[in-house]
């Protein structure tokens, strides 16, 4: 029987369907087209330099046993790659490259490296090695999962870090894109992911970047002519941390080199981490088929903190420094900063620096002192301690015994009409609400809130006193 390509790739075919799964095979092998036959050169054709890259990397050995076996030890195969699908117009645009120059006149091993590949044979997308001193991962060594602080709003994307961290490439979290505001964490909770897989597996490199690092490298390399370069380190990486890709917008070349980075770790079962400052249907100025593989894995957010996790952070930070801090006054901080992390660090850099130079004790004094020329006085603000003190002087009982467990109806009443208030005009949560009040709990604050509006509806010189309250904290807004 004549041999021509179509009969020479169908019987390549079976024995490569019998060394793969399924899956394998339907995605690199079932889109190959064979293109020719000639002097025992098999050509195929395959839908991008990925492709063929992937094979090269991945398949070669099977591909050589194929070759082989039907067309002998002089049997060669050449690859026709698509570097332009063309339109209705033209035609598609492909370029050859060779594979497996098998050495006719040696045994097999014999004068040819692990590959089957001549000595001086270099394929144009070979991955230069890198060394060992070249890998520095960047990461800072302080952002751990220990001084990663767990609450409400970091639960979900902290526990998928720590699966992530345990083992890399091999979840469904992959890609992992952590997405939220300026000051919540994003940095922290990456970085700490990749230290921890840095100290559980010490053979991979893991790598951070900011995505305005990865572009200016890369402009850089297009410079000198070395994107090729370029793209072999980053193609090297065992997981990959990019931080705020949202910066990759409108820059359309960076998007094509990351697009073709992150399909070979994917396909390699790589880590891939990111960071944005919204999640992956929100970013402008994306390519589509970046978007869509940004969305593979697990999206997850981080939110501003509850009262409860900035307490905590507080907490942490000064015991990590050996410094002693009353509770009144980290609870005072934690109402007085309630946008970001950030914020919050840089007022307790100040309170330090402040009880340093005056040679005094960190109290609540010297914390409103600290925080008057950083963030607005807490007391010119309806917080939940101011609403707490006009109210139960109002209804001339003291703050603790509104906030203590005694059933009496006046103690009762005010503790209800103070919660109303503190839903009404604070952004705390039902929960950090119910807090405030002796360690309450959501449920507590919505029949508080409920209650009174039933009052007010039933009972006139209740919605008198009320309304005459709300006066109260209106002025102190508007002063």
């Amino acid at each position: 029987m004549q041999q021509n390509c179509y009969t020479v790739w169908s019987s390549c075919l079976e024995l490569i369907r019998e060394h793969t799964n399924e899956q394998s095979f339907k995605t690199w092998f079932a889109p190959i087209v064979p293109m020719s036959l000639d002097n025992h050169v098999l050509t195929i054709q395959v839908p991008s330099q990925f492709f063929y890259e992937w094979l090269e990397e991945n398949y070669v050995h099977l591909l050589k046993q194929a070759i082989m076996q039907q067309l002998g030890p002089q049997g060669r195969l050449q690859y026709s790659v698509i570097v332009d699908r063309g339109n209705e117009q033209y035609q598609p645009k492909t370029v050859s490259l060779p594979a497996m120059k098998q050495h006719a006149r040696q045994p097999a091993g014999a004068g040819v490296n692990g590959n089957g590949y001549e000595p001086d044979y270099k394929s144009p997308f070979a991955l230069r090695a890198i060394d060992e001193m070249q890998q520095k991962s960047h990461l800072n060594p302080n952002y751990s999962f220990v001084t990663y602080i767990e609450g409400d709003c970091n639960r979900l994307a902290r526990s998928a870090g720590l699966a992530v961290a345990e083992r890399p490439g091999a979840t469904s979290f992959n890609p992992l894109m952590i997405y939220g505001g300026v000051g919540l964490g994003k940095t922290h909770l990456v970085q700490a992911i990749g230290n921890e897989i840095k100290h559980g597996f010490h053979d991979k490199f893991v790598l951070y970047v900011t995505s305005e690092n990865f572009t200016n490298q890369f402009i850089e390399a297009l410079k000198g002519n070395n994107a090729q370069s370029f793209s072999n380190y980053y193609l090297q990486v065992d997981v990959l941390i990019i931080d705020d890709v949202q910066f990759l917008s409108g820059k359309e070349k960076t998007q094509e080199i990351f697009f073709h980075i992150f399909n070979h770790l994917h396909q390699s079962g790589k880590q891939i981490i990111m960071t944005s400052d919204c999640p992956p249907r929100e970013l402008k100025g994306l390519q589509e088929r970046l978007l869509s593989r940004f969305k593979w894995g697990l999206t997850a957010d981080l939110q501003a903190p509850d009262l409860e996790t900035r307490m905590a952070i507080i907490q942490r930070k000064m015991e990590a420094d050996g410094i002693y801090i009353p509770t009144e006054v980290v609870e005072y901080l934690a109402n007085s900063v309630d946008t970001n992390m950030r914020e919050l660090e840089g007022v307790l850099v100040s309170l330090l620096a402040h009880a340093s130079l005056n040679r005094r004790n960190i109290d609540l004094e010297l914390a409103k002192a600290t925080l008057q020329n950083i963030v607005q006085e807490i007391d010119t603000e309806v917080n939940i301690d101011y609403i707490q003190k006009t109210v139960s002087a109002y209804f001339s009982i003291t703050p603790d015994q509104m906030k203590g467990k005694s059933r009496k109806r006046e103690f009762v009443v005010a503790r209800q009409v103070a919660m109303y208030f503190a839903k009404e005009y604070t952004t705390h949560s039902l929960k950090s609400i119910g807090a405030h009040f002796g360690g309450r709990d959501h449920s507590t604050v919505i029949h508080a809130v409920q209650a009174v509006n039933d009052l007010m509806e039933t009972d006139g010189k209740f919605k008198a006193s009320v309304l005459e309250l709300t006066k109260k904290l209106k002025s102190k807004v508007a002063a």
